[in-house]
């Protein structure tokens, strides 16, 4: 099976502050923290408005076993717990708090006892974390893995194969020994026999330091990644690091691999020796707009306006990203929070924020050779303009990492990913239509044959 061999495409990659050493920020007036930070279940608000918070405090509790606690990034009053819109459209709890910029630390916040692999397990849930390189899974549901001989490499993804973003590196360089710590927890934890430190070629500086701290040590490898995008991507960094292909509708560890962000890796490190729990993120500003590029450490629930002036912003940016400008989620006002899988913010100017308008499809076939998962864009594109579900699942749409390599690629400049990303929709709809129906007919059948 070679239609994961790596293709992608070369991107600029705009690192302009690889070498700034992340800032904190002021801590502002107020911030609004969603419940809804990760993927799964939403948390549930625990505080109400009057209550005093302080930084470390949990204000949300999982709202399932797929979720994630939420703590107070501030020290403050609670203004009011209510309903945000966010840049997905949907309407979620979030807890507004009033800053009293004293930051005073909660009386509960103690270093957890870490002594087994369920007391780790713990650990890493208490603390909050998710994906911080932008994918926002649970990390703790990630690493309960029932069969430990299933792990066969822990890959640390060290890529950050999008423009503009250089947080990771940033923690990278800076949080070497957290990293390192890191990786004897899963190592002495989850019995990860291969640890492979992933980083693309564009880091010397990051591959350099880290063979010098990885020489010796048995069972860790840094893999150098060749700088295509997108190289970050979870299929793909697990393919091109092991040669191991993920089966579609399986999970990693179907690979025999499970895949961590190295900010998330360090993150957990440091909870471990500290408890503080995630509070704050490190945040690539940067894009046309933008005049004064930086790394910015700020609390979580920072409205992305302070980043901007801090950053110095040009004027009100036409497009605004959660993230790089391949795969970032566009928002909708500069009020919007910083989450907890902020990596990046990018501003944009009109010259680079304004799309160009899409022609006719040439057939020139150049997004089915550059889509790193092989697939046939344009096909995929036809057929849901024609509403044909069963073409949908046959192209294997829900492939499609919605990476935009394919509309990247577009001499036409046709929306592909736009409609990738719409035709998963569809087809989910029609696939739990004929599950649905199929059940249907088994008890009709089950309520003839006892009759």
């Amino acid at each position: 099976m070679s239609f994961l061999r790596m293709t992608g495409v070369h991107i600029p990659h705009y690192k302009n502050t690889a070498d700034c050493v992340p800032v904190r920020l002021p801590v502002p007036d107020v911030v609004t923290i969603p419940m809804s930070m990760h993927i799964g279940a939403p948390a549930r608000a625990v505080v109400k408005a009057g209550d005093k918070v302080k930084v470390g405090q949990l204000i949300g509790e999982p709202g399932g076993f797929v979720s994630a606690p939420v703590h107070s990034s501030v020290s403050g009053t609670v203004k009011r717990v209510g309903s945000l819109l966010v840049s997905s459209g949907n309407q979620v709890q979030s807890v507004v708090i009033e800053t009293d910029k004293k930051q005073e630390v909660w009386e509960g916040i103690a270093p957890p006892q870490v002594t087994d692999l369920q007391s780790f397990l713990d650990a890493v849930r208490a603390s909050g974390a998710v994906g911080l390189g932008g994918a926002g899974f649970p990390t703790s549901v990630k690493l309960s893995v029932k069969d430990l001989s299933r792990i066969e490499a822990v890959i640390i993804n060290g890529a950050e194969c999008e423009p503009y973003i250089t947080s990771d590196t940033r923690t990278m360089l800076d949080d070497a020994d957290y990293i390192m710590q890191g990786i004897e927890y899963l190592q002495k934890y989850l019995q990860a026999k291969r640890i492979i430190v992933a980083i693309e070629s564009n880091k010397p500086g990051c591959i350099k330091l880290y063979k010098e701290r990885c020489a010796g040590r048995q069972g860790i490898e840094v893999h150098k990644l060749p700088s295509t995008y997108p190289q970050g991507g979870e299929k793909v960094l697990i393919y091109n690091t092991t040669g191991r292909i993920v089966p579609e509708g399986k999970l990693p560890i179907d690979a025999g691999a499970i895949v961590i962000n190295c900010t998330t890796l360090a993150f957990i490190a440091k909870y471990i020796e500290t408890g503080m729990p995630l509070v704050e993120k490190c945040v690539t500003v940067d894009g046309s707009a933008i005049q004064k590029p930086c790394n910015v450490i700020a609390p979580i629930g920072t409205p992305l306006r302070s980043l901007l002036q801090f950053c110095e912003v040009e004027d009100e940016p036409v497009k605004l990203l959660y993230g790089g400008p391949m795969m970032g989620i566009a928002v909708p006002d500069p009020d919007q929070p910083v989450l907890k899988n902020t990596n990046a913010i990018t501003a944009l100017d009109e010259k680079d924020a304004v799309p160009p308008e899409p022609t006719a499809c040439i057939k020139c076939g150049r997004c089915v050779a550059h889509c790193p998962m092989r697939l046939m864009p344009a096909m995929i594109e036809n057929a849901y303009n024609h509403k044909n579900d069963e073409a949908l699942e046959q192209l294997k749409v829900n492939l499609c990492m919605e990476c935009g390599c394919c509309s990247y690629v577009c001499p036409a400049k046709r929306h592909l990913v736009m409609v990738n990303k719409l035709a998963k929709g569809r087809l989910r709809k029609y696939q739990a239509a004929k599950k649905a129906e199929a059940e249907r007919k088994a008890a009709a059948a089950e309520e003839a044959k006892a009759k």
